[in-house]
């Protein structure tokens, strides 16, 4: 079999997609199956054998592309489809397999030359660009429309999470088989060690967030709680890893004017091998997610780490953890407090919730459950082609 692997975005990078797309080559190359893969001008360059082979798309002028749609990216896609048609026509391939918005690009050259495709869904881009860009709100219909099409047409449709698997169901894709990310902690490095309590002078509860601070990760709803906990909760500490220099800069005036100077420390970007690291000095893992209905790839290695998780109660966190093995609270301000209060002051239900949460991740969220899941998925395919 030979697989074309659109990847429309920088690559590598550590960011959500990008660890995935990487753990589905590294799958790719262990399974036996040959991967020629399109991707964005920016990351880091990566050797996966001779199974792999990556392009790039040509430089369309602009740099520092994040995540979600924008300006930039369009520009990227324009210059990533003439590439991905120019592939098509050449390169003789089995199947595409499509991340993201190239499920669009997949689905025309599926219309026009009958090469089938695997709609890799990580979120639902009509309802993400909709949240994030209010002017566009009044599109959604459309967008929904093309989205629908997409979802149909496919060979099989592999969301990362439950919720997409039903609105795919719901849309009538042909089949529907749930890829989920799992923990990363086994990607940590032992001799990448942190000593965040003594650069930072944390001798209380030390809360941990990670992640990047786009605004449907829910950063000021945490602050906002921590703003009301802090007289219950003294000596505890926010310390918020990730997140670029711009989005440092605008929360930390925003805690600034709820007071929160010395309450919440921000360490910009850590790498995934301190993860392990990080969370051992932790005492309760943050994601207090506001919007999105995909479930946040840092979850699965909250959970994995034997850590208490204090999380919002919705659908993209109650689809893979549930009250036995988390703390989930409304997404207002004052019940994130009363979360942050409650798992602060009470170290046996910490112990309780972390074990369990743990237990949960090795059988489930596992690099060997990825592995049944991933196999089980394209000897599926093999046959379909076959």
């Amino acid at each position: 079999m030979k697989v074309l692997l659109l990847a429309p975005h920088p690559f590598y990078q550590e960011r959500g997609t990008p660890i995935a797309v990487d753990l589905l080559l590294r799958n790719f190359v262990r399974k036996g199956i040959s991967v020629e893969m399109l991707t964005y001008h920016e990351g880091e360059d990566r050797d996966y054998g001779n199974k792999v082979t990556i392009r790039r798309i040509p430089f369309p002028g602009v740099r520092g592309i994040r995540p979600g749609f924008s300006l930039k990216k369009l520009i990227c896609d324009l210059t990533f489809y003439r590439e991905a048609a120019q592939m098509v026509r050449n390169g003789g391939y089995d199947l595409v397999h499509a991340v993201e918005e190239s499920v669009f690009m997949a689905c025309r050259f599926h219309r026009r030359r009958g090469l089938p495709y695997v709609y890799d869904m990580d979120s639902s881009m009509p309802r993400q660009i909709a949240d994030r860009h209010a002017l566009l709100r009044p599109f959604l219909p459309i967008m929904r429309a093309f989205e629908s099409t997409a979802l149909r047409k496919a060979l099989v449709v592999v969301p990362m999470c439950d919720e997409l698997a039903g609105m795919a169901r719901e849309a009538g894709a042909r089949e529907v088989r749930v890829l989920r990310d799992i923990s990363l902690l086994h990607r940590s490095s032992s001799s990448s060690q942190t000593n965040l309590r003594r650069e930072l002078g944390i001798t209380g509860t030390m809360f941990l967030y990670l992640g990047n601070l786009e605004p449907y990760q829910g950063i000021d709803l945490l602050l906002q709680g921590l703003a009301q906990a802090r007289e219950q909760i003294p000596e505890a500490r926010v310390v918020i890893a990730g997140g670029r220099d711009t989005d440092i800069t605008r929360y930390k005036a925003v805690a600034g004017r709820l007071g929160l100077a010395g309450f919440v420390h921000f360490t910009g970007p850590r790498p995934v091998g301190e993860m392990a690291s990080l969370f051992a000095e932790a005492d309760v893992l943050l994601s207090p997610r506001v919007h999105g209905g995909n479930t946040p790839m840092k979850v699965y290695s909250y959970l994995d780490s034997g850590k208490p998780v204090l999380a919002t109660r919705l659908s993209t966190h109650t689809q893979v953890m549930n009250d036995s093995v988390a703390l989930l609270v409304d997404p207002d301000p004052a019940s994130f407090a009363a979360g942050m209060v409650k798992l602060g002051k009470d170290p046996s239900l910490r112990e309780e919730l972390g074990q369990a949460a743990h237990r949960l991740a090795q059988e489930f969220y596992s690099p060997a459950a990825y592995e049944r899941a991933f196999d089980s998925l394209y000897d599926w395919i093999a046959q379909k082609l076959a």
